[in-house]
């Protein structure tokens, strides 16, 4: 809807969703900075009251004012994304994998509902495109308003770690593999959101049922999101999970070359929990594979600003790649190569050594 109401080519469609991605890899770098100097919950406060801004403001105007308020909502995600983590080893130390799966959880389904409903609030309500997303910032005013009390929380003792060295996470091959692990369970996830949709619609559905579709697939991913950081934490290593959920990617995936939607749709359903399981992990991850809190938030803040870059290439390319060819199984081979990537690094991050 946007893309037809402003006129703007699957190229700049796709750099519509890849946006988010590049302000989520850049303010990664500053995020931990952030944190350290304001207190981790008090920079988190802050980062919803500029996501509630940029949600607003996205709406107000034509094409520019969309890209910039979608670029701020990008900058206070990426500081809650970064810190969320560090805060959870520091304040619930023995219970990241509990706390983990909650919050990924609760971002999973909040996700789903959002595909799932925004094409009604659009076209059934009448709201159209920009009434649908402004509807979001009902929910950003309650966040704030219970994250409130945590930003009045004072900054504990143990954050200062002065006595333990400093670790350069970006010299270390672990946090590189981390960090890819990152990027490309990203790039499935937001190249499917941003053009799965048009792809399931130019196979006969409409606006709507293409959007419950991601909305389904994202509830069912509900279940991955919950267990896996639950599972991952009580296993030496977690090798074994990442081998599942690469083959769950590549079966799915593999379901789509066929022209039958109820084939489609099953394979969707393994995509689906192998997404909300994934996030999870790549979470739970970070955690796992370091030691200090100060060495969490800078592997926490390195591995989203290289897996967002890695990320953000995936809607933009397919864009100008489908402008050229028009070819739908070009999506299906990069979901693919894509598949074998995450089994790899998953491979290598999921190995139990600390950085």
């Amino acid at each position: 809807m946007i893309r037809e109401d402003l006129g703007l080519s699957n190229g700049w469609a796709g750099f519509l969703t890849t946006l988010p991605l590049l302000t989520f890899a850049t303010f990664s770098l500053f995020s931990a900075a952030i944190g350290k100097r304001l207190g981790n919950s008090q920079a988190i406060f802050w980062a919803l009251i500029l996501i509630l801004a940029g949600t607003i403001l996205r709406v107000q105007g034509g094409s520019w004012l969309l890209f910039v308020g979608t670029g701020i909502t990008g900058v206070g995600i990426v500081i809650c994304n970064v810190l969320l983590i560090p805060l959870i080893k520091n304040r619930l130390p023995h219970k990241i994998g509990v706390a983990t799966a909650s919050y990924t959880t609760g971002m999973t389904l909040f996700a789903a509902i959002a595909s799932g409903i925004s094409a009604p609030l659009a076209l059934d309500l009448d709201w159209g495109w920009r009434g649908s997303l402004l509807f979001w910032a009902v929910l950003l005013l309650i966040g704030i308003l219970v994250w409130a009390p945590q930003a009045a929380v004072k900054i504990q003792g143990k954050q200062q770690q002065s006595d333990i060295p400093k670790v350069n996470v970006w010299k270390s091959r672990l946090a590189w593999q981390v960090s890819l692990f990152m990027g490309v369970q990203s790039l499935l996830f937001f190249t499917i959101v941003a053009w799965l949709p048009d792809m399931m619609i130019d196979r006969g559905l409409s606006p709507v049922e293409a959007g419950v579709l991601i909305s389904v697939m994202q509830l069912v991913g509900l279940v991955g999101s919950f267990l896996a950081p639950i599972i991952a934490v009580k296993f030496k290593d977690q090798v074994g999970m990442v081998l599942v959920l690469g083959g769950m990617y590549v079966i799915g995936f593999m379901t789509l070359f066929s022209g039958s939607l109820w084939i489609n749709y099953a394979g969707l359903t393994l995509v689906g929990i192998g997404l909300g399981s994934s996030i999870s992990l790549a979470y739970t991850l970070i955690g796992l594979r370091t030691d200090a809190e100060q060495t969490t938030a800078s592997l926490s803040g390195m591995s989203q600003s290289t897996g967002y870059y890695l990320a953000a290439l995936g809607p933009l390319l397919f864009g100008i790649a489908f402008d050229i060819w028009q070819d739908w199984n070009l999506l299906i081979y990069l979901l693919l190569v894509c598949s074998l990537l995450f089994t790899y690094f998953g491979w290598k991050s999921g190995v139990a050594k600390k950085i």
